[in-house]
């Protein structure tokens, strides 16, 4: 069913929980699986930051076929920004299913700050697995 399976990975607990369910549905179906993590600033620091984080997910799969990808998002479009990011990355993979962890907003937080989950949603023609963090 899943050939490409891409997961968005920020170092954070509900992120790591993205991508062990991305690395079980890849392993099942013997799919391809693609660890994506934005950044928004273009300082070689940010840029190491990101990088790190995306050794450390990779570290942490024993799935066959990975690649990794550093995308770079436009700080003007806050959180707009990185759900662009990733929808590109998302449609110029092929990727199959996205797998994201979700902030679990609540209120004025939602409101104000928005949801990269939910934008996505909205964005990318691939289905989504929305992994919430542990209650």
């Amino acid at each position: 069913m899943y050939k490409k399976i891409m997961v968005a990975v920020d170092g954070s607990e509900t992120a790591q929980k993205a991508l062990e369910e991305a690395e079980n549905i890849a392993s099942s179906y013997n799919a391809g699986l693609c660890i994506v993590h934005c950044i928004t600033g273009e300082e070689e620091a940010d840029k190491a930051a990101g990088n790190a984080i995306l050794e450390k997910a990779k570290e942490s799969v024993n799935a066959l076929s990975i690649e990794s990808r550093l995308l770079e998002a436009n700080i003007a479009y806050g959180t707009n920004g990185i759900s662009d990011a990733i929808g590109e990355a998302v449609k110029s993979w092929g990727a199959d299913l996205l797998v994201v962890g979700t902030a679990n907003r609540r209120g004025l937080e939602r409101f104000v700050v928005g949801s990269v989950a939910e934008q996505l949603v909205s964005l990318v023609e691939a289905s989504i697995l929305l992994v919430r963090p542990k209650s």
